[in-house]
């Protein structure tokens, strides 16, 4: 859909709707106007109805099929006024339970006056042949609904504020979503609305709240702690949560105490001696980490009975799997026959997939039903195929189900309904954030064993806590770490170059052959172009790598070689737009039949179903990859395809979707690609680490491509800085042991 900005304002009457989306507003409809006669305008208008005035900006698109259409962005509504608008509005079926007939009556009997009788007298109606009162009331109640809606509408474009914040409010709050927005602001900067803290901010002061009001005050604290839970800490000290939060609403650090109190004293934030500091939690974030670091410390003092003749039972399943391990997986089986929790870490090539094989052989000789999972649909799919069984997501294994009492998502298995396997294996532990084990540790039945595997030197998780890390490092878990490099292995530079970043060392850039190669471009855009080319012919033509099955990384999103540039490029290159392919403007992106996109958030209601199958389920997460398999214009929806599981994405959700041809490397954690190619070229300093250096070169299964300046891997080396994370899970550990 080619863009051209021909005007950014338009004004006339509503004739006619061709399309409208009850579910999000996103409506299609003809407007009367005096410049160019009935044109067609599309966007998110809730409730809009023929005989209504409009006027919005916004942009003209060009539709391949349909033509020219007004893309609205803002919108103001009038209601009809004039016997002929009025009686069209009515008529048109706007509001329910009044057809042509009744609408001709209403203004032929009430006039002017017509729309004041429906919401505030609408028993008048009852005069009328044929409406009994019941019903006179009921199309009252209608459309008191929608001027509720209108009102509503209004109020969020007064103040700048996105039309699609209507229908969820109103679904959320019904008839009084405005009053209950007038009476709390800050609402608006929960997950499922997603408004910025200052645009919520703004529109409390701007509707009279004081900037010293208890409201504001104790909104921005919360606010503070949970915007931190995206930098991974699970707490923030009490003085660094007074001045950050002063900083943020320009207050003195002094009036929050009060809040502060006030709050911890409803329990919405909970204080805590730990780790040296006087800790601040929100009080979920605090019932995860004490669950968990009490569950652990009972789990880690379980001593099981092993089985009799243990170690000729290890050298019948070394003969069966025709391998001889090594002492330390010797040390791993030995352990989970006779523990009830086990820690198992180590680098790629050190053998955690072998030692992960025995430990499963030997619960199913125990006869144990064990269950694999993984915080990520590639690595649990990479997990079951190592270890010949099915492997899960996380979420998958504890199935979201909806909660029509609470109206919020939960997961089917907890401490009520626990699973039924008699030991879990947790691959990839270190993505694990500390909700998501609370979750797990709560599903498992009592006795049930817990094998947790990762590599502590891989970036940290997405959300709250440094799980594995503190669990490694209190030293109270049975633990194996995996230190030796198998003579296989060794054979691959992408494993030998990973241990050597991992040390501080440079990796050997020569080119020697093998699977890891670096090609030296001295500019941001000849690196852009060169991926270009290696991902559109020379790794499918030269090497028979197919272009779906190679990813491209990069430290940042922004500059020259950030994910934006490169995700740019590769569209052009390898999904170019054509006749027989849809496509989709939305925010800075142009969605297109066939693009490579990744889901950016976790979405537990969303439903999909499996493609050719029956089979339908809940939730798409944040770093799940699909294909665009439809764009259907009309409907202003897309249909992915995430490796069988496919969802319909309506307008409202486009936001949780970002093109994927190039990706963050925080955003390829815990999965795996054949080929992988990095853009090692700029990047702010934090990017630019030893971190996400070693993380991006383990993603790589077969080859590995790092493109840019040798001098940008060096600084990454040499940045073995690591953001600190408030968490007292340690802490716990230490001392409940």
């Amino acid at each position: 859909m080619d863009e051209q900005h021909l005007n950014n304002q338009i004004a006339g009457t509503v004739s006619e709707l061709v399309y409208r989306n009850e579910e999000n507003g996103y409506t299609i409809l003809r407007l009367t106007t005096q410049e160019r006669g009935a044109v067609t305008m599309v966007g998110c208008m809730p409730g809009i109805s023929p005989g209504e005035g409009v006027s919005a900006e916004g942009r003209w698109i060009h539709h391949a099929t349909y033509g020219p259409q007004f893309k609205a962005e803002v919108i103001r509504r009038e209601m009809p006024s004039g016997a002929k608008a009025m009686f069209d509005y009515l008529a048109s079926g706007a509001v329910k339970g009044v057809g042509l007939a009744t609408a001709r009556r209403l203004v032929d009997e009430f006039g002017a006056d017509t729309f004041r009788i429906l919401e505030e007298e609408p028993e008048k109606l009852a005069g009328f042949k044929g409406i009994t009162r019941k019903r006179a009331l009921s199309i009252g109640e209608a459309f008191r609904r929608q001027m509720g809606m209108r009102r509503l509408l209004t109020f969020l474009t007064e103040h700048a504020l996105p039309a699609q914040l209507a229908m969820p409010l109103y679904r959320r709050f019904g008839d009084v979503a405005l009053e209950a927005l007038k009476d709390n602001p800050y609402m608006l900067v929960d997950s499922e609305l997603g408004v910025a803290f200052s645009a919520a901010d703004g529109l409390a002061l701007s509707i009279g709240l004081q900037g010293s009001d208890p409201q504001r005050l104790e909104a921005a604290l919360l606010f503070e702690l949970s915007h931190n839970t995206g930098n991974g800490h699970t707490f923030l000290p009490r003085r660094k949560l007074l001045d950050a939060t002063a900083q943020l609403i320009d207050v003195g650090s002094d009036c929050l105490e009060v809040s502060l109190d006030a709050l911890e004293s409803r329990g919405a934030i909970v204080t805590e001696d730990i780790a040296g500091e006087t800790a601040c939690y929100l009080a979920d974030l605090h019932e995860a980490e004490t669950y968990v670091a009490f569950r652990l410390a009972e789990m880690s003092a379980a001593e099981l009975l092993p089985p009799k003749q243990l170690d000729r039972l290890m050298s019948q399943i070394e003969r069966e799997q025709g391998i001889s391990y090594a002492d330390s997986q010797r040390d791993a089986v030995r352990i989970a026959a006779s523990r009830q929790v086990m820690l198992l870490s180590g680098g790629p090539g050190t053998g955690k997939t072998t030692s992960l094989r025995g430990v499963l052989r030997l619960f199913e000789t125990l006869g144990l039903e064990t269950a694999l999972a993984a915080p990520t649909g590639r690595a649990a799919k990479r997990l079951g195929e190592a270890c010949g069984s099915e492997g899960y997501t996380i979420h998958r294994l504890l199935e979201t189900r909806f909660d029509s009492a609470t109206g919020q998502l939960v997961f089917f298995h907890d401490a009520d309904n626990p699973l039924r396997a008699d030991a879990v294996i947790v691959d990839e532990t270190s993505m694990v954030d500390i909700m998501l084990m609370r979750a797990l540790l709560t599903a498992l039945r009592g006795d049930c064993r817990l094998i947790l595997v990762g590599d502590p030197d891989q970036l940290p998780s997405v959300g709250p806590g440094s799980v594995l890390s503190d669990l490694l490092r209190c030293g109270t878990i049975p633990s194996v770490r995996l230190t030796e490099i198998f003579r296989q292995a060794q054979e691959s530079a992408i494993v030998m170059n990973a241990h050597a970043v991992n040390q501080g060392q440079l990796p050997r850039l020569r080119n020697e052959g093998g699977d890891f190669f670096f090609l030296r471009r001295r500019d941001g855009l000849s690196t852009v172009e060169t991926i270009t080319e290696l991902c559109k012919t020379r790794l499918p033509q030269n090497m028979g790598i197919p272009a779906d099955q190679i990813q491209v990384l990069s430290p940042t999103r922004r500059r020259g070689t950030g994910t934006a540039a490169l995700n740019s490029a590769l569209q052009a290159a390898l999904n170019p737009p054509s006749e027989e392919k849809e496509e989709r403007r939305f925010g800075d992106y142009t969605f297109r039949t066939g693009d490579r996109v990744m889901q950016v958030k976790n979405n537990y209601d969303v439903l999909w179903r499996m493609d050719g199958d029956l089979q339908n389920g809940m939730g798409i997460f944040n770093g799940d990859i699909g294909k665009i398999t439809e764009v259907d214009l009309k409907n202003g929806t897309l249909t992915v395809d995430f490796e069988g599981r496919v969802v319909d994405y309506s307008p409202e959700m486009l936001g949780e979707l970002e093109p994927a041809f190039a990706v963050t490397v925080h955003k390829a954690q815990g999965s795996e690609y054949r080929a992988v190619i990095l853009a090692a070229f700029d990047g702010a300093p934090s990017l630019l680490t030893r971190g996400v250096l070693y993380t991006a070169i383990t993603r790589a299964r077969e080859l590995f491509i790092v493109v840019g300046d040798e001098a940008v891997i060096s600084q990454m080396i040499r940045n073995n800085r690591q953001q600190r994370r408030y968490s007292g899970l340690r802490a716990r550990l230490s001392e409940l042991e």
